[in-house]
């Protein structure tokens, strides 16, 4: 009955995404006025701010799903800690090619070195490494357990992401949702697109959940065919 729910909700959800992002995408290229000084390269921030949000909630998942398995040892823990390890990852390299996009016109360079670019740099390197960890360690308890470990010491530089522009003098332009000095008539379209990559989010962490789930069941039901032969 729990995975005919959860059919049912994706079901519901998917939709509901699908018109989001399409109203996002509107809003994004064609809704919102242009910049004043940047002109329409700065239509890229809706998308560029939305999934750094999105990646550091993924990672967020990550660790207090980490900080519940060390707490109570279940594998389903486990299993969203990983995935949203994965997805976190998969945001935070959209964030970071579309972020030197935006540089090379502005910057005249697609990179540099500021606290914001390098500790976001940082946080994805830290959890692709997370999940080479997982990789090359076969036995599940004592992976899951280094895991949740590391995936925790690896949150530390997510708030250095979010505060650096504030803690350190930094290139980096001030977030638009930090600030709030967005122009009211943009601020509709950026709102749009934080709700639809938060849609994407809760999408994408849903299924690749219950697919972890299914690779764990079928882990252990091998392990116990190999003991019976």
């Amino acid at each position: 009955m729990g995975r005919r729910f959860s059919s049912r909700v994706d079901t519901v959800l998917w939709p509901i995404l699908f018109l989001t992002m399409t109203l996002a995408l509107y809003l994004a290229m064609i809704g919102a006025p242009k910049e004043a000084t940047m002109g329409d390269l700065q239509r890229i921030f809706y998308f560029h701010v939305s999934a750094a949000i999105a990646g550091l909630t993924a990672f967020a998942v990550n660790f207090v799903a980490s900080l519940i398995y060390l707490a109570q040892k279940r594998p389903r823990w486990d299993d969203l800690a990983l995935s949203g390890a994965e997805i976190g990852v998969l945001f935070m390299v959209m964030v970071l090619v579309t972020g030197p996009i935006w540089a090379k016109p502005v910057w005249m360079v697609w990179w540099t070195w500021s606290p914001r670019l390098t500790s976001s740099l940082v946080l994805c390197m830290l959890y692709a490494a997370y999940l080479l960890i997982r990789r090359y360690i076969e036995d599940p308890e004592r992976r899951a357990l280094v895991s949740a470990v590391f995936a925790i010491i690896a949150f530390l530089d997510a708030p250095l992401v979010w505060f650096s522009i504030r803690w350190w003098r930094d290139i980096h332009p001030s977030a638009m949702l930090e600030t709030g000095g967005l122009s009211p008539s943009m601020r509709p379209a950026l709102v749009v697109s934080w709700a639809a990559f938060q849609l994407l989010l809760i999408y994408l962490l849903r299924r690749r959940y219950y697919l972890q789930v299914m690779r764990s069941e079928l882990e252990i039901l091998e392990r116990q065919i190999a003991r019976i032969v």
